[in-house]
């Protein structure tokens, strides 16, 4: 059975989606079967970071109604383990049947190994839609107060809702910065009391990927983001990565 994995981050600018994209493509990579679902409904940018802007993909509403199946989910170009749903954009996110939600995603789970779901920043209704059903989380927060302590408050919120495999990441870490403000990852950490399943330094390719509308590990494989991506990857696959800042 597949595993679904939630990608929530308190605050918008975190860079959840470009994160959320990279691990995908990551797996992908690895030959593992991965559907990728944009749960930001109103906001809908995933199809950037997966390099999937002229694909013409469905919605997960479409599939939701029964009209379609997830065999028709869009298929990557270059990734063809990496297929993809984007969100509705007519209908709110609190509007959507739950249980037809759960009903693709039980499906989704008998041919797939990952399913992503890219939740809205926040604690919204996407929130919901996208952590209810989900059996790993990875919460994406950056370096600064105000990213960590958001986080802290999507992590009280998950453990209210009985949610235990969540894990932390820091994205858009630049070195320069923690030192100048005296903090470390072990710091972010602490605030957010959260376990840490990797850190992302701030690399400019990942826009410039986006822009060009590729992947970031196909644009620039070896860039220290798309490493980093890629060990998160294999720690989420159980493999001992160390964690390291480079």
């Amino acid at each position: 059975m597949g595993e679904l994995v939630a990608v929530l981050s308190g605050k918008g600018g975190t860079g959840k989606t470009s994160v959320c994209a990279g691990i995908a493509t990551a797996l992908a990579q690895e030959g593992k079967r991965v559907l990728c679902i944009d749960c930001d409904v109103g906001l809908r940018n995933l199809d950037i970071s997966l390099g999937m802007t002229d694909c013409g993909a469905l919605s997960f509403w479409d599939v939701c109604q029964g009209g379609y199946g997830l065999e028709q989910a869009a298929a990557h170009p270059d990734l063809p383990s990496l297929r993809f749903l984007t969100a509705p954009v007519n209908r709110p996110a609190q509007e959507i049947s739950r249980a037809a939600f759960s009903e693709m995603l039980r499906r989704a789970r008998g041919e797939f190994d990952y399913i992503f779901l890219d939740a809205p920043a926040g604690v919204d209704a996407g929130f919901h839609l996208a952590a209810e059903p989900a059996d790993r989380f990875l919460l994406v927060t950056g370096p600064g107060p105000a990213a960590v302590r958001d986080a802290a408050r999507v992590a009280d919120l998950l453990e209210l809702m009985g949610k235990r495999n969540v894990r932390l990441i820091v994205n858009r870490v630049s070195r320069k910065m923690l030192r100048a403000v005296d903090l470390t990852v072990d710091d972010v950490m602490d605030t957010a009391g959260l376990p840490l399943i990797g850190v992302i330094l701030e690399d400019q390719r990942v826009t410039l990927a986006a822009s060009f509308g590729h992947p970031l590990l196909l644009y620039a494989p070896t860039c220290p983001a798309a490493l980093a991506m890629k060990r998160i990857a294999r720690r989420i696959q159980g493999y001992p990565v160390p964690l390291t800042l480079r």
